[in-house]
C-alpha cells in the first residue's frame, strides 16, 4: 500500500437507527447522512444540510491532502489525456431531406454544438451552441435534441443541475432564438409530429420518474398543454420517440423485464394512442413499422435471446404476432433499425458483436462481423428512412473507432471518418486477448485485455479489471484513448464480462439477478483468479474498478476476497442496496425491485441482498488502498450511499490501505458536464492507481 500524509481522516459520527423486517434487526449507523430534504438538494446543492455539507466537505478535504503530493502527476496526465483527443472534433454528418446535421467541439471548449450544412455543400449554421448556453452555470448538461421534419425548429432539453430534470425549450432555426414557451421538469426525450408544430415529451415526478406524456403545441403556454398518457405504475417509466419511417409516434412504458407499447398517427397527434399488446410480466417487446405492419423486437413465447415479430398495424394484442427472425438460443438480437426496404439487427454471441442485414423483400441476409473477439461493431443507423446506405462503427481496444457507410444494396464500403489521436498511437504497438474463467458452478466467463506488445506480465504486474454486470448491459471492448496512460505506463486492462449483462445472452443477465445476483461477484473473483493463474498479474496486485451498479460489484467483492486487490475504484457506487430498496420514496426505488428483488415484500429477497450489500457486510479485514465518488445532485445512486459506506469502512474495517471519498458538490451521476472537466476526474482517478501502485509518473519503471 502506498504512503498516506500525515492529516487525520475525517471521522463521522455514529447515530444509530434500527430498522427490523421480517424478524431481523439490523443497525444503521450512518442514517443522519441521508439529508431529509435531499429533493431539494439534489436540484439545489447549496440547500444541503450543513452538517451533512460540512462533513462531505471534510472529506474531500481529506482526499485533496493526500492527492496533493500529486498535482505534477495529475497535470501530465491531463495533458496526455488531452492530447489524444482532437479538440475540433466532430460526427460524421448525416444526411436528411436538404440538410446534413452534425456535432462538433470548438478549440478549447468543453460542450457540444449541433450543427448543419446544406446537403449539397454550404454553409453552416450553428444550431445550439453548447458553450454560450453553458456560460455563468457552474453545471450544464445537453440533454435531447430534435428538429422538427420541416427543419424549421430545434426542440432541445437542457440541466444545470446534474438532476436530470430537464427543461425543455424550442429554437427557431431561422431567427436563432428560443421561443418563449419553456416546459420543465422534464425528462428530456422529444417526438416530433408531422406537422413541425406539435411535439410529445415526458414529465418527471418529484420522485424523478417519467410518468406522464405530454402533448405541446408551438406558441401555446406550456401550462396549457395535454396529458396524452399516464403511468399509474410507480415501477414503470416513460419514453416517447418517433419510428424510423416518421409515420409514427411511439410511448414506451418499461421497467427492466417487461414492457408495453402505444402508438399514435405522427400525422394526427391529437389521436387517442393505441395499445399493441398489454404488458406481460417478464415480456419485453419494441416495435418499428413497415409498410402495414409492425416488426416488432421481443421476447415473447420462450424467445429468450429474443426474436422479430411481425404484426398487422391494426393488431391489438400478442395472438396477431408471427416470427420473422427466429429465436436461436445464445445468439441475443439486441435491437433493429428498420429501412423502407432493409432490416438491420445487432446481434451479441460469447461477448461478439455483428450486424445482419436482411432485404425485406426476399428474406436475403448479409452479416457485418469482426474476426477479432476484441474489436466491437456497432450500428449507428441514421436520419433517413428511404436510403440504401447503412452508417455503422468498429472499434477495439486498440483500434481507435471508424465510422463506415455501406450500401446494403452494392456492398460498397466507404470509410467516413477514423478517430484521431492527435498525439500519436501506434495498434500495432498493443496487443488484445480473449480469455475464459471458470466460475465455481463451471460456467465459462469471458474475459477481454489488451496490454503493451513489448510488455512481459508476470506476477507483479498492476492490473486493472473492469466490472459491471447488471441491467443486462454488455461492456465491449471499444476504443478509449484514456487507458492508455494506464496500459502505456505498464498496466494489463481486462473486462469482465461477468454475468448480469448480456454478452452470453439474455440467460447470461437473468443469472446475474435477483437471487443469483451472487453469480456476478463469483464471476469477477474467478476472472481475477484466472488472470492471475494465466500469468498476466499477481495476487494483492489487482485494481478493481466498477462504478454505479459496477461499484456494487466493486464492493462485492472488496468484502469477500479483499487479498486479491492493491486497490480499488468505485464511482457513484450502489452499496447500500437494502436500505434503498427497503424505501420505496426514492426515485429509483420500485423501478429497480425487477432487478434486486422487494425486500419490503419478500423475506428471500431481504435475504439475498443482505447477503452482498456492501455496506451491510464490512468487516475486519485489510481492505486495500480505495478511492470512491459521489455526487449531491445525483438522482440515481444518492450520495450518501458511498458516504456511509466510506464512514462505516473506517470505522467497522480495517483497511490496510487509504480510503477516500470525493464529493462533486454541484454534479450528479455523470460527474462534471464538460469533456475537459471529465478528463479531470480520469487524471485524478489514474493519479491514485500510480500512487497506490507507487509506479512513477513516466514510463514503466517502479518506484522504490
Amino acid at each position: 500500500m502506498a504512503t498516506t500524509p500525515g492529516t487525520p481522516a475525517p471521522v463521522a459520527a455514529r447515530q444509530p437507527v434500527t430498522d427490523t423486517r421480517h424478524g431481523i434487526t439490523r443497525e444503521d449507523p450512518y442514517a443522519w447522512l441521508r439529508d431529509p430534504n435531499w429533493r431539494e438538494a439534489m436540484v439545489e446543492p447549496e440547500r444541503l444540510d450543513p452538517a451533512i455539507r460540512d462533513y462531505l466537505s471534510a472529506e474531500n478535504a481529506y482526499a485533496d491532502s493526500v492527492m496533493a503530493p500529486l498535482e505534477a502527476i495529475r497535470t501530465e496526465l491531463v495533458a496526455e489525456l488531452r492530447g489524444r483527443i482532437r479538440e475540433d472534433d466532430s460526427s460524421v454528418p448525416a444526411p436528411d431531406g436538404r440538410w446534413a446535421y452534425y456535432s462538433r467541439y470548438r478549440e478549447g471548449g468543453q460542450h457540444v454544438l449541433l450543427c448543419r450544412r446544406p446537403r449539397e455543400g454550404g454553409d453552416e449554421q450553428i444550431l445550439l451552441d453548447g458553450d454560450a448556453e453553458a456560460e455563468g452555470s457552474d453545471y450544464f448538461q445537453l440533454g435531447g435534441a430534435a428538429h422538427s421534419p420541416d427543419h424549421r425548429y430545434l426542440a432541445w432539453a437542457e440541466d444545470r443541475a446534474g438532476a436530470e430534470s430537464f427543461s425543455l425549450r424550442v429554437r427557431d432555426l431561422a431567427t436563432g432564438e428560443d421561443l418563449a414557451e419553456v416546459i420543465q421538469p422534464a425528462r428530456g426525450d422529444i417526438a416530433w409530429a408531422s406537422d413541425g408544430q406539435t411535439f410529445l415529451y415526458t414529465v418527471i415526478d418529484d420522485e424523478h420518474r417519467p410518468r406522464w406524456v405530454y402533448r405541446h403545441v408551438l406558441g401555446t403556454p406550456a401550462d396549457a398543454d395535454e396529458a396524452v398518457y399516464t403511468e399509474t405504475d410507480a415501477g414503470f417509466f416513460l419514453g416517447v420517440e418517433r419510428t424510423e419511417s416518421g409515420r409514427f409516434l411511439i410511448i414506451d412504458s418499461h421497467d427492466h423485464t417487461t414492457s408495453e407499447v402505444r402508438w399514435l398517427p405522427a400525422d394526427r397527434p391529437a389521436a387517442e394512442p393505441q395499445l399493441i399488446a398489454p404488458r406481460e410480466r417478464g415480456v419485453e417487446y419494441s416495435v418499428s413499422d413497415h409498410g402495414d405492419e409492425w416488426l416488432i423486437h421481443t421476447n415473447a413465447d420462450g424467445a429468450e435471446d429474443f426474436m422479430i415479430a411481425r404484426a398487422p398495424i391494426t393488431s391489438t394484442g400478442r395472438g396477431d404476432w408471427t416470427p420473422l427472425v427466429t429465436h436461436r438460443p445464445g445468439r441475443l438480437i439486441e435491437g433493429m433499425r428498420v429501412y423502407a426496404d432493409w432490416l438491420v439487427r445487432q446481434e451479441l454471441e460469447d461477448a461478439e458483436s455483428r450486424l445482419v442485414i436482411r432485404a425485406l423483400a426476399t428474406g436475403a441476409e448479409q452479416v457485418l462481423d469482426q474476426p477479432d473477439p476484441c474489436v466491437e461493431v456497432g450500428l449507428m443507423g441514421g436520419l433517413e428512412y428511404r436510403t440504401d446506405w447503412l452508417r455503422f462503427g468498429v472499434s477495439g481496444f486498440a483500434r481507435p473507432a471508424q465510422v463506415f457507410d455501406y450500401n446494403m444494396r452494392s456492398g460498397e464500403r466507404v470509410l467516413r471518418k477514423t478517430q484521431a489521436v492527435p498525439s500519436g498511437h501506434d495498434p500495432a504497438a498493443y496487443v488484445s486477448r480473449r480469455l475464459m474463467a471458470t466460475a465455481p458452478d463451471g460456467e465459462r466467463v469471458p474475459i477481454s485485455l489488451f496490454h503493451r506488445r513489448d510488455l512481459q506480465p508476470d506476477a507483479d504486474t498492476p492490473l486493472l479489471l473492469y466490472g459491471y454486470g447488471a441491467y443486462g448491459i454488455s461492456d465491449l471492448p471499444g476504443f478509449s484513448p484514456n487507458r492508455l496512460s494506464l496500459v502505456d505506463r505498464g498496466f494489463v486492462y481486462a473486462i469482465a464480462h461477468v454475468r448480469g449483462g448480456k454478452e452470453r445472452g439474455y440467460r447470461w443477465y437473468r443469472q446475474g439477478r435477483l437471487s443469483e445476483k451472487a453469480n456476478t461477484f463469483s464471476d469477477y473473483i474467478a476472472c481475477a483468479e484466472a488472470l492471475i493463474e494465466a500469468g498476466y498479474t499477481g495476487t494483492g496486485r489487482i485494481a478493481a474498478h466498477g462504478g454505479s451498479a459496477g461499484g456494487m460489484l466493486v464492493g462485492a467483492v472488496l468484502n469477500q476476497r479483499p487479498e486479491l486487490f492493491q486497490a480499488a475504484v468505485a464511482d457513484v457506487p450502489f452499496v447500500d442496496v437494502l436500505n434503498t430498496m427497503l424505501d420505496p420514496d426514492l426515485p429509483l426505488t420500485p423501478p429497480e425491485w425487477p432487478e434486486w428483488g422487494n425486500p419490503i415484500d419478500s423475506a428471500r429477497a431481504y435475504a439475498d441482498i443482505a447477503a452482498y450489500s456492501p455496506y451491510d457486510n464490512i468487516a475486519p479485514r485489510a481492505y486495500p488502498d480505495l478511492l470512491v465518488t459521489a455526487g449531491v445532485s445525483d438522482p440515481r445512486v444518492t450520495y450518501w450511499e458511498p458516504a456511509k459506506w466510506v464512514a462505516r469502512l473506517r470505522s467497522e474495517g480495517r483497511p490496510a490501505g487509504t480510503v477516500l471519498l470525493h464529493t462533486h458538490m454541484s454534479a450528479g451521476h455523470g460527474g462534471p458536464g464538460g469533456r475537459f472537466q471529465y478528463l479531470e476526474e480520469v487524471a485524478y482517478r489514474y493519479a491514485f492507481l500510480l500512487w497506490s501502485y507507487q509506479i512513477i509518473s513516466s514510463g514503466t519503471g517502479k518506484s522504490a
